[in-house]
């Protein structure tokens, strides 16, 4: 029986403990489509993917699409300890054999709710959704 007092405890001090937390914001990035992405100078149509970072912390990458100046990426990352104001960055890249190629970057500032962000590219366009939940 004294077991079963002493466990009753531990849980009972368990919960005050998990109510004292302050559980941090949670960004998740969604959606993410491209329009007239250009390949290599050659005229070659791209192979794109996107690299996406929050605060500076690297969460992912989509899969790369062989030949698609118009990708969209079923992708959904997740970033548990992004804050308001957060730099939210999403590099666009064209996948080669030797040297993946830099099409270009996106960066947002993140704020609450859900956003929808269009991104003029150099050559071409990106489109994403976030939301930030607390």
């Amino acid at each position: 029986m004294a077991v079963f007092d002493h466990l009753r405890l531990v849980f009972l001090a368990v919960l005050m403990l998990a109510s004292q937390l302050d559980f941090a914001s949670a960004v998740r990035l969604f959606a993410i489509h491209a329009r007239d992405l250009h390949g290599d100078a050659a005229g070659n149509p791209p192979d794109p993917f996107v690299k996406v970072f929050c605060a500076g912390i690297f969460g992912g990458q989509t899969e790369y699409h062989k030949d698609n100046a118009n990708p969209s990426w079923s992708a959904v990352f997740n970033f548990p300890d992004c804050l308001p104001n957060d730099n939210l960055k999403l590099e666009v890249w064209d996948k080669d054999l030797n040297f993946d190629d830099h099409l270009g970057t996106c960066s947002t500032k993140v704020q609450y709710g859900t956003n929808s962000i269009t991104c003029h590219l150099s050559r071409g366009v990106l489109y994403y959704k976030y939301e930030l939940v607390q």
